[in-house]
């Protein structure tokens, strides 16, 4: 899981690349797909963010309230329509990651700004039953290759904090480089934390990193299998 950082917002009125869904790509989890989040997907939202609070919680940024409380279904609602009202100002790109056509988590590109920047972030979280099996991974290289291509963006950018190793491999293996340590840089837990940032740009990904995986042994596409 990594998560991205707040800054000044400048949509253009189209919004290219969105709505879509992209994939599949088969890693060793499953058949890994991404689409737009729904409003039904509060059911299975809630049950994998309240069982797996230890293992989320401890990455994401501090926010107010009980976290039961902010992840509960009806909570859903709330988000769902802000990702959704930001996706059709073309702020950001909300995708729900499927993993066997079954919910299991999200990512998003985030706070795209455009002109002559065209930029944004990318943060993403992965149900805990699947840590190990490619589906973060295979998620982060449709996501990008999709930002670089339809959404017509230049750079992504990731911040993770050090400790979190998993997520620092996701990112080391679909190649985003490292850039530097942005010093007390996030609230997490109720502390500002050390964040390290990681970033590509259009010009790095070559055929793209969803070939780059299949390439490297690590997913095979379903036409393959």
């Amino acid at each position: 899981m990594s998560t991205g950082h707040d800054a000044v917002s400048v949509a253009e009125p189209q919004r290219p690349g969105w709505p879509a869904k992209l994939g599949p790509i088969v890693v060793p989890a499953g058949t890994v797909r991404l689409r737009p989040v729904r409003l039904r997907d509060a059911q299975d939202w809630s049950r994998i963010r309240l069982r797996d609070r230890e293992y989320l919680e401890r990455w994401e940024p501090t926010q107010t309230g009980d976290w039961t409380e902010r992840n509960a279904a009806w909570a859903w609602f709330s988000q769902w329509s802000t990702l959704r009202r930001l996706a059709k100002h073309g702020q950001c790109l909300p995708f729900a990651i499927t993993v066997d056509d079954e919910f299991a988590g999200q990512i998003t590109i985030g706070n795209i700004v455009r002109a002559s920047l065209r930029s944004a972030w990318v943060g993403y979280w992965v149900s805990s039953t699947l840590t190990g099996g490619g589906v973060a991974t295979a998620a982060v290289a449709l996501a990008t290759d999709h930002a670089f291509t339809q959404a017509g963006l230049h750079r992504l950018e990731a911040t993770v904090r050090p400790e979190n190793v998993a997520s620092l491999r996701v990112l080391g293996k679909v190649g985003y480089r490292k850039e530097g340590l942005f010093l007390r840089y996030l609230d997490v837990q109720g502390a500002w934390r050390d964040h390290l940032c990681y970033a590509i740009t259009a010009e790095e990904i070559g055929d793209g990193l969803v070939t780059r995986l299949v390439d490297s042994g690590r997913a095979t596409l379903p036409e393959q299998r």
